[in-house]
């Protein structure tokens, strides 16, 4: 027996949108809301409390990381969800448009939809030039490598959960969400794009709002997909 759709929220020092993020989350669609508090150093966790999560906390510092920490929480759970859908902390995604993302897999036999900001309506500079030529590789090099047809790395997504417990996922950092697709591509899943909404974060970005560490994701993005040739 499965109970619904869980949602994971990786969070770092997001205390100012955590609650926005919250607060517009469709509860008729959710059974529990799990954010994983990596590391932060502000009033994260406790607002995320607040404002009706499960909270999870996760020192080592990493996207990846936190994801595990949570599939590993659900998978305790006497009754697993059936749904996950993985959304950002940072209210850059529109978490009302959820049921976009879950209406295909439970009425079109679809196992992964991404939430394309790329087939959607992007907010002008939320996402940085690097951000966008950086999905826009990766996504050709999956096409050409693996002849699965992306066009976003989307943070914001939905999966079955016993797919991805099958893709056994092992990326700690930047390199989960491409990973993900890889795996899903050599899998033989059937995914799908949905267009998504993208606007301005709150506050600062610890990936693209530093040199260090957009050449950090894009280096680890592609690393992750040459070695899964």
């Amino acid at each position: 027996m499965q109970s619904g759709v869980a949602v994971i929220i990786p969070a770092l020092n997001e205390q100012n949108a955590i609650c926005h993020v919250l607060k517009e989350i469709p509860t008729s669609l959710v059974e529990e809301v799990i954010v994983v508090d990596n590391g932060s150093t502000d009033r994260t966790s406790e607002n995320a409390g607040a404002c009706g999560a499960t909270v999870l906390y996760e020192k080592k510092r990493g996207y990846g990381y936190a994801c595990l920490k949570a599939i590993e929480y659900l998978k305790q759970q006497e009754i697993p969800p059936e749904i996950i859908v993985f959304l950002d902390a940072d209210y850059s995604d529109y978490p009302e448009e959820m049921e976009m993302l879950l209406q295909p897999i439970r009425n079109e036999n679809v196992d992964m939809v991404i939430g394309s900001r790329a087939l959607g309506n992007r907010e002008s500079g939320s996402m940085t030039a690097p951000q966008v030529f950086g999905n826009w590789l990766a996504t050709f090099l999956i096409r050409l490598f693996f002849n699965e047809r992306f066009s976003d790395l989307g943070p914001f997504r939905a999966i079955r959960f016993e797919k991805l417990i099958q893709m056994d996922m092992q990326d700690k950092t930047y390199g989960w969400t491409v990973e993900m697709q890889l795996k899903a591509a050599r899998m033989g899943l059937r995914n799908i794009e949905v267009p998504v909404t993208y606007r301005k974060r709150i506050g600062f970005s610890k990936v693209s709002g530093t040199v260090k560490g957009t050449f950090m994701a894009g280096y680890k993005i592609l690393w992750t997909i040459f070695k899964h040739l």
